[in-house]
């Protein structure tokens, strides 16, 4: 056993040991032992986006530390099988990384495991070279990732769909890919049926905004299997909380094409584990890999590599 495994053991038998009351002390402690300029940052930026519960440290709402004793102390078990089928040790590290930072506030270790060589989605040591690939990008914004893609692979690809949501966004999406070939822009969301949504502008920046579905959205939604009818190479998803549902609607996809997977997996906590899993029972051949472009304050930017 080495460093990392040990130190996961640990924190695993440390989670299992407490009970869920004596967990959120704990957590609670540690959380007062931050300074308070770094306990209000992290406050304000739990409340401006509201993926992981409130704060509000005068009015003793801890709701986010609440929703992250509840995952830790119910999937403990998940959390430690992803460690087990993690790929490699720069992955394991980062799963211990992110979960001692929920437990811990470890600041120093989740600065290690920053990822510094390559763009967020394209490690080339897991995908060196694409060759006619046909590439779907979720929550494409203005057209960053494409054009990481393209920057790390040239114009090796068959054809690339884009898919956003904002319309002001989508036109600077069109506006930025226009003149590569054979990329093709939707102003649409992916789920796991066909139906329409509402976009929720975030206060924060656009490449944030949510979604709800409903019958009378403007926006439609769409499933990845109605929607393309050709074999997909790769997948890219970072769609604000809509990627399980993403996946749902690509199982066909998943099943027949194997595409590599590009998942951010931070915008629910169980997202963390439950993509995995769910990945894993459409199609047990993929295996799996974390990375991580986020800060070293709190574990966001992190993305599920499957291939």
């Amino acid at each position: 056993m080495n460093q990392i495994d040990l130190k996961f053991a640990l924190l695993m038998n440390e989670i299992r040991s407490l009970s869920e009351q004596e967990l959120y002390h704990q957590i609670r402690l540690s959380f007062e032992q931050i300074p308070d300029a770094t306990r209000n940052n992290m406050m304000n930026f739990f409340n401006q986006f509201l993926y992981w519960g409130s704060m509000d440290i005068e009015h003793n709402n801890f709701e986010e530390i609440e929703l992250k004793v509840h995952e830790l102390k119910e999937h403990v078990d998940d959390f430690e099988e992803l460690y087990i089928n993690l790929e490699d040790y720069r992955s394991k590290k980062l799963l211990y990384a992110i979960l001692n930072n929920w437990v811990h506030y470890d600041f120093n270790t989740l600065s290690e495991v920053i990822e510094k060589c390559y763009d967020d989605y394209f490690d080339l040591d897991l995908i060196p070279t694409c060759n006619e690939e046909v590439f779907v990008d979720l929550g494409a914004y203005t057209g960053d990732s494409t054009i990481s893609f393209l920057r790390n692979y040239g114009d090796s690809y068959k054809k690339i769909y884009a898919y956003e949501i904002t319309p002001e966004t989508y036109q600077i999406l069109v506006s930025n890919l226009k003149d590569y070939p054979n990329v093709v822009c939707y102003l649409k969301g992916v789920g796991d049926t066909r139906s329409s949504l509402s976009v929720v502008n975030s206060s924060a920046d656009a490449s944030a905004n949510t979604v709800f579905v409903s019958d009378n959205g403007t926006i439609p939604m769409v499933t990845l299997d109605e929607d393309i009818g050709e074999k997909l190479t790769m997948i890219k998803a970072d769609i604000e909380g809509f990627e399980q549902e993403a996946l749902l609607g690509a199982i066909n996809h998943i099943k027949n094409d194997h595409p590599k997977l590009l998942i951010s997996v931070y915008h629910k906590n169980e997202d963390l584990w439950k993509i995995p899993k769910m990945i894993k029972e459409i199609d047990p051949a993929y295996k799996f890999y974390l990375r991580y472009h986020g800060g070293n304050v709190y574990p966001t930017e992190i993305t599920l590599i499957a291939i």
